[in-house]
């Protein structure tokens, strides 16, 4: 089609020349001279590339695939229609304008409820920052409670998740759940029993919450922990409990003196036993020593018993005489009164002094 175009332009420009115009331009009866266009791109291999350079705008331009990352999942919509089944890491190709690609974050995500909200933490980080639960207790005196609850989307129903519960599915099953679940379980115990408590209804909590999201159709979540962090109690349950801890510490306290008191009377009743005994084994020990002497002595009379005999005693008898002749010699008129056998004691009496007596046994 080109080179018939291009036989068209040169017929024209024949025709349009007359015998007495130059060559090479000038102004003619005939008008201006048209440009010559090639219509063959420079040939076929140029055609071939223009071609491809077109298909490759086209493919960016309308980008027939999209490329699915490591924790995430691709939701296909056809029509406006969600897929059963989501797309897996990788690539995949679409069809224009037909079909479109969601795509959603199944990696562990975390919501902190706490007293003070941390400002600009959104989702898009995996964190988010919500208020913290305020409940009623047991007997409706008010209790905050802060937790850390850590979840993902389900990865096998993903689709069938943001098909039923949309792209907020976080804000409609969640935190509904989990402010649901602290307030039927807080609302068992009265506030003073709440810090004592604190693992029992922490593991109720974490329980309740994966119970009631797995019983959703399709288990849109997978609940990681509940993390129970902190109990805040009304001002006056704080001070009562507080005084209750008091008073406790002093019980504590002076059954600790008690206990102590009686130690210590332990410890001197032992002391005293030890000094009773170390006095009574001494005792015992002067009265054994008082009797092996009179044991000893006792044997040494029987001894000294059976070892006299009258000779010996003559020999006595006459010792005791040379101690008076002795005395004799001195007082010349003392009187001597001798006792036969030896069974009284040889007594001399000085006549000077009638008062004066010596013995000799």
């Amino acid at each position: 089609m080109a080179s018939d175009m291009n036989d068209y332009f040169n017929k024209k420009k024949s025709q349009s020349s007359g015998p007495n115009q130059k060559s090479g331009g000038g102004s003619g009866g005939g008008g201006p001279q048209l440009p010559k266009i090639d219509f063959n791109f420079g040939g076929g291999k140029a055609g071939i590339a223009y071609f491809l350079i077109a298909v490759v705008l086209l493919l960016v331009l309308a980008k027939p695939f999209t490329i699915i990352q490591e924790g995430e999942r691709g939701i296909l919509s056809t029509n406006g229609k969600y897929q059963d089944q989501a797309l897996l890491p990788g690539l995949h190709f679409i069809i224009p304008v037909i079909q479109k690609v969601y795509v959603v974050d199944t990696k562990v995500r975390i919501i902190n409820y706490a007293t003070v909200v941390e400002a600009n933490t959104g989702m898009s980080s995996g964190i988010g920052s919500k208020p913290a639960i305020t409940v009623l207790d047991k007997r409706g005196l008010p209790v905050t409670i802060e937790l850390t609850v850590q979840y993902r989307l389900s990865s096998q129903f993903a689709a069938q998740t943001i098909s039923n519960w949309g792209f907020s599915w976080e804000e409609k099953i969640i935190t509904p759940v989990v402010r649901d679940v602290v307030r039927n379980v807080v609302g068992r115990y009265d506030a003073e029993s709440l810090p004592q408590l604190r693992n029992q209804i922490a593991l109720e909590i974490d329980k309740d919450v994966r119970l009631s999201v797995s019983s959703l159709d399709n288990a849109p979540a997978d609940l990681q922990s509940v993390q129970l962090r902190q109990i805040g109690l009304p001002t006056k349950v704080k001070e009562q409990i507080e005084r209750v801890q008091v008073a406790k510490q002093e019980v504590q306290r002076a059954e600790q003196e008690v206990a102590r008191a009686k130690q210590e009377a332990l410890r001197r009743a032992a002391e005293a036993e030890g000094v009773a005994q170390k006095a009574r084994i001494e005792a015992q020990g002067i009265a054994d020593a008082v009797t092996i002497e009179a044991d000893a002595k006792a044997k040494a009379n029987v001894l000294i018993a059976q070892s006299l005999t009258p000779r010996l005693l003559e020999l006595e008898q006459l010792k005791v005489q040379g101690q008076f002749n002795e005395a004799l010699k001195v007082n010349t008129d003392a009187k001597i009164f001798l006792t036969p056998g030896g069974s009284t004691p040889n007594i001399w009496v000085d006549t000077k002094d009638v008062k004066k007596r010596t013995t000799a046994e």
